[in-house]
């Protein structure tokens, strides 16, 4: 469960989030709309501790996140799985040597590493690409890469921060027929975004942000621009 109860943000003087509360359960797939600078992003650092609010309380779990310390951080990252729009591959390691990274930053085992790698790899469909290199791979295929990487944690969310932003239509769909598929095996899915016309395919929970505040929360929901 994620909670965000009475979140305000403020750099200086500038308002970002203004009493935020959210709520999304485990199993959901949750997209968060807005403008630019609606808050999306911020929302996303407070969750995953980046941030901290300036008032108001969030929860992942068991966790309180904006009371973690630094040092706990990455235990409750493990958690939580990310996926970018710029992909952010090393790009002198192969497919398969990006994917096993996180586990050995995360002090895995070898033999671990070679059992969960091929696994997740096969998972997004990449089976036969592990020994390419980004330079050799799609945006699609680099973004499938990615979203192996998030993955092979098994974390119990995964956030998705404009994972179409750098890709063409067919890739577009076919990433985001991959993460519906993710959510249906049991991870929690929230994909902040703002292309319409994959918010509107979904038929799944929309919360829309404008200027720092929750202005719309609906189940099957819609991306009307404010």
């Amino acid at each position: 469960m994620i909670a965000f109860q009475n979140v305000y943000k403020q750099y200086g003087k500038m308002s970002v989030l203004e009493d935020v509360n959210l709520r999304i359960n485990p199993g959901e797939f949750v997209s968060l709309v807005g403008r630019s600078g609606a808050g999306k992003s911020t929302l996303i650092k407070l969750l995953i501790g980046e941030e901290k609010p300036t008032r108001g309380r969030v929860f992942f779990g068991q966790y309180e996140v904006n009371k973690l310390r630094d040092k706990e951080l990455p235990t409750l990252r493990r958690h939580i799985g990310i996926v970018f729009q710029d992909f952010r591959l090393l790009p002198n390691k192969t497919a398969y040597e990006n994917v096993a990274f996180a586990l050995e930053v995360a002090g895995r085992l070898q033999g671990e590493i070679n059992e969960l790698v091929p696994q997740v790899l096969d998972m997004v469909g990449l089976g036969d690409r592990g020994k390419n290199f980004p330079h050799e791979l799609s945006g699609g295929e680099k973004q499938r890469v990615a979203i192996a990487r998030s993955m092979v944690h098994r974390p119990e969310v995964i956030i998705a921060d404009e994972p179409t932003g750098n890709l063409d239509p067919i890739h577009t769909w076919e990433i985001i027929a991959l993460l519906q598929k993710i959510n249906q095996l049991g991870t929690t899915l929230i994909l902040a975004t703002h292309d319409k016309d994959v918010v509107n395919s979904l038929d799944k929970r929309v919360v829309t942000l404008d200027q720092g505040r929750v202005i719309r929360d609906e189940e099957k929901g819609k991306y009307i621009l404010v």
